[in-house]
């Protein structure tokens, strides 16, 4: 299970989630349509992630840093990751579809 942040880097806008596959999430975030949060505000950037050992203890952690202020939030994606890059940059998505496309066609 991973928590992780989503963002806008420009506006430094954020998006805290939970998934238990992060690729799938992150891509399904990157095409995000206008009717979403992450499409609107182009929340696309994947800037920052942990696992853990369970959907419980990641669940926990979302909710917790979903609470946090928002320079909290940015000293933490800053720990991981001081430039703001990409996460999944390089990362292989041929073949994906969304989650809502998978969804719709069952």
């Amino acid at each position: 299970m991973y928590t992780y942040i989503m963002a806008h880097i420009e506006n430094k806008l954020f998006y805290v989630g939970v998934t238990n596959n992060i690729r799938q999430r992150t891509f399904d975030h990157k095409n995000a349509t206008f009717g979403t949060h992450t499409g609107k505000y182009n929340v696309k950037q994947l800037v920052w992630y942990e696992v853990h050992d369970s959907p419980k203890t990641a669940i926990r952690r979302e909710k917790k840093i979903k609470k946090w202020k928002r320079e909290w939030k940015i000293n933490l994606i800053e720990e991981m990751n001081p430039e703001w890059r990409d996460l999944s940059e390089g990362w292989n998505f041929e073949g994906y579809v969304t989650s809502k496309e998978k969804f719709e066609n069952n």
